[in-house]
């Protein structure tokens, strides 16, 4: 009963249904009771990879597992990181359920003997070999470095580090699949004797050309004698079809109630700010004042000349220029103003190392490493004897973490800016005692600490509710149709927009964050219009569901007026071509050809027939034209050709291995298909869109 209960608290409804469903089961068709759980169930999967289901749950677990790798790597959790996360974690998901499998069954394993060589053995793979957490002090792959890694892997209560080492080991392992299957697709993907032969051929063949183009007519609809019948539209679309898969996508119309401040608003705020302005010029207690008066707090940050016009150019122009305290600024909404509260020169950079040091003696070891140092210890040695960090190497030497500034700084490393090139110090983070040397610093600059006073209008509680009671009478007259919705545009005179959405769209114009917005689209139903959807709460969207399509094949229908300017035009192009032909019947010479069709003659030496970067219909035509004589029309891609073959020539400047060169990488672009293609193949389905 206690996992019922919790099953209905996470699904409510959904479970409900399902449950109802149980309990009818006597009297509906099994086949249909399958077909309506399926539909359910497959609602909360993240994708299914060669017919297994991926749940929610199973890849969040997996993503919580790569988060914790990064973490433990330094990263962060920004959105960009987490999305890469997510990738990383639907990546692995593909080569467990589908790349693997499919090396396999062709053929490809990875052994026991193979995966020890690769882990540290004779062949060490790239997956150790280029991670610094096992590099030395050279930034060379260093085997006592894993060595020691392994022993600590099993000492560690947290289970991190066998986490990171299962992920080390399963990269080896999913490495050497790729490699080994990339290897098989270009070996086999090679030209063989006599495509070889005619890549050489053709690379050798040059000719001297002219040439006439007629541009086909722009695209359009008014010429009577073409027609385009609906049995030639269903044709196309039947020899076609896979050029019309299409992702589930919903076509709506939204208004949008975005709540701006009013004038009584922005008045309001310009007499808070003129009433804190004279107490921010006086304060001692800067840090409480801004606390409790602005919309920005006391800024650490040391500004050069410039950097604060990323706040309001005039406060940069006023401070720089010798002010003490700005005037108040107006921009937009918002409302400034400035004082210097410090000045110094100061450098932009400094380069740092350190050494990492813990526990109980680690103050009483700083303080003799610096002994150490001063009488000319070698850092890097004592860095690999003694820190905790053996990560960071910066510069290829141990112990170096970097070029710091004031926006790539370790917490508690602010003072390195003020501290002697080279003079070895103590001092004391959240991660422990470091011995740290500035071993270089950029050129000092005049900088200012500066306080700003921010106040920006708000939306009162009464405007609020005002855009709330416009989207209100909206959502009222639309009454939840798309048809109430077209009425209620024309009673409100509200601007409607049309919008195309697939399950990924999360933003609608200049507004992010709008994920509700399409799940709601994409759980209603054709003709129906939502009530409110408030996003952040500052827009107020009324969204209607002007036509919905499922994942598979837009129908014929959806597509006929595509379909029909396709084939009109290719008719359009065809009857150019034809009067062409017509026009140029009898001549000899390519410019009565160019007199006759009114356009000039082109001109083209040493024209390779290897070439990549001409029309292929031009190259075709110059291959197969004999010289001296008026070949033609041949029609291309952007209009019909007509040439003179003046002479062609042979050479031996393109060569076996330059066709060879050409035909693996075309081997190699071919082979960053294999992944799409298989999950073609696959049928893989990725609804992370849904969710995230």
């Amino acid at each position: 009963m206690a996992v019922l209960e919790k099953i209905r608290v996470k699904f409510g409804l959904a479970i409900s249904i399902i449950i109802a469903l149980a309990l009818l089961s006597f009297i509906i068709d099994p086949s249909t009771l399958e077909s309506a759980l399926n539909s359910m169930s497959s609602k909360y999967d993240v994708g299914q990879i060669a017919g297994k289901s991926i749940s929610y749950s199973d890849f969040q677990a997996d993503v919580d597992r790569y988060t914790t790798i990064n973490e433990l790597l330094g990263a962060d959790r920004s959105e960009e990181n987490q999305k890469q996360i997510r990738n990383a974690a639907w990546q692995e998901l593909l080569d467990k359920y589908m790349f693997v499998k499919n090396a396999k069954e062709a053929g490809i394993t990875v052994g026991e003997d193979e995966m020890v060589a690769l882990m540290g053995g004779e062949y060490v793979s790239p997956a150790l070999a280029q991670n610094p957490v096992f590099m030395d002090e050279n930034g060379n792959f260093s085997p006592d470095r894993l060595k020691a890694f392994i022993d600590n892997v099993d000492a560690d209560e947290n289970g991190q580090l066998r986490t990171y080492w299962n992920y080390i080991q399963n990269t080896v392992h999913n490495q050497q699949y790729y490699a080994k299957y990339g290897a098989l697709f270009t070996a086999s993907g090679s030209d063989n004797a006599l495509q070889l032969a005619q890549a050489v051929a053709e690379g050798n063949t040059t000719a001297d050309v002219d040439y006439c183009m007629v541009y086909f007519p722009m695209t359009g609809q008014n010429d009577t004698t073409i027609t385009v019948t609906d049995d030639e539209v269903r044709a196309y679309y039947k020899a076609h079809k896979e050029l019309f898969k299409q992702k589930a996508n919903r076509e709506i119309e939204y208004v949008v109630f975005e709540v701006i401040p009013s004038s009584d608003d922005i008045a309001a705020a310009s007499t808070a700010m003129t009433d804190a302005y004279e107490e921010f010029a006086t304060t001692d207690n800067m840090r409480a004042f801004l606390l409790k008066n602005s919309d920005r707090g006391l800024d650490s940050y040391w500004y050069k000349a410039g950097e604060l016009a990323t706040v309001n150019s005039e406060l940069d122009e006023q401070i720089f220029a010798g002010n003490k305290l700005s005037q108040i600024v107006t921009d937009g909404n918002s409302f400034f103003a400035a004082r210097e509260m410090d000045s110094k020169m100061m450098p932009d950079s400094a380069f740092v190392k350190h050494i990492l040091l813990q526990g109980e003696n680690a103050a009483h070891v700083a303080d003799s490493l610096v002994n150490v140092l001063k009488k000319g210890g070698n850092f890097a040695n004592l860095v690999a004897s003694y820190s905790v960090d053996q990560a960071s190497a910066a510069d290829g030497e141990l112990g170096s973490i970097g070029w710091m500034t004031q926006t790539y700084m370790v917490p508690g490393f602010e003072g390195v800016f003020d501290a002697k090139v080279n003079e070895p110090y103590v001092l004391t983070t959240q991660y422990g005692t470091h011995v740290v040397v500035v071993s270089n610093k950029t050129k000092p600059v005049a900088k200012k600490q500066v306080a700003i006073l921010e106040k920006t209008a708000l939306a009162s509680k009464e405007t609020f509710n005002n855009y709330y009671s416009q989207a209100n009478t909206f959502a009222t007259l639309a009454g939840g149709t798309y048809e109430g919705y077209k009425k209620a545009l024309d009673s409100t005179k509200v601007y409607s927009h049309p919008a195309t959405i697939t399950e990924a769209t999360s933003s609608f114009g200049a507004i992010d964050n709008a994920k509700e917005v399409t799940r709601w689209a994409f759980d209603a139903k054709k003709g129906k219009a939502s009530n409110i959807i408030t996003v952040d709460n500052n827009y107020f969207f009324v969204v209607a569901v002007k036509d919905a399509s499922k994942e598979g094949y837009a129908t014929v229908q959806k597509m006929a007026s595509q379909i029909y300017d396709l084939l009109y035009s290719k008719k359009q192009q065809e009857k150019s071509t034809a009067q062409v032909a017509e026009k140029i019947a009898g001549a000899t010479t390519i410019e009565e050809v160019a007199e006759r069709l009114g356009v000039p003659v082109e001109h083209r030496d040493a024209l390779s027939l290897g070439s990549t970067n001409v029309e292929p219909a031009l190259i075709g035509a110059i291959a197969v034209a004999p010289e001296g004589k008026v070949f033609g029309p041949v029609a291309g891609m952007m209009g019909t050709y007509v040439v003179c073959v003046a002479n062609k020539e042979v050479g031996s400047f393109y060569s076996e291995t330059d066709a060879k060169n050409l035909a693996t990488q075309k081997a190699q672009y071919m082979s960053q298909l294999i992944l799409s293609v298989m999950q073609d193949y696959d049928d893989v389905k990725d609804n992370r869109e849904r969710f995230f």
